[in-house]
């Protein structure tokens, strides 16, 4: 049986979908997610706005849990979490994107 990966835009959306909804249930701030930085050489950037923070992740020619690692520290930084807040959230965004898709649709 020919099992397929699915396309790292998919796989992006995915995690981007799971953090958001992740971070809403956790009391924060939700960013937006994007792809690529505008900027070629960078591989995460933040931007923060009136309306709320922008993490751009670049996805090509990386491993998909380094994005995913990226994406979780940006929720963190957008949210200016540090030390042991950062890291309890750092755990919960991890299962989140961990979660099973029917567990994380309910």
């Amino acid at each position: 049986m020919l099992v397929m990966e699915p396309h790292p835009v998919v796989q992006f959306a995915t995690a981007a979908r799971r953090l958001s909804a992740a971070a809403r249930a956790a009391g924060l701030s939700v960013p937006a997610f994007r792809s690529p930085p505008r900027n070629p050489r960078a591989l995460r950037t933040i931007r923060r706005l009136p309306g709320g923070s922008v993490i751009a992740v670049r996805l090509q020619q990386r491993a998909f849990t380094d994005v995913v690692i990226d994406m979780i520290d940006g929720v963190l930084a957008a949210n200016r979490l540090e030390g042991e807040a950062a890291a309890r959230v750092r755990g919960m965004l991890r299962a989140a994107v961990a979660a099973p898709a029917n567990r994380a649709a309910a």
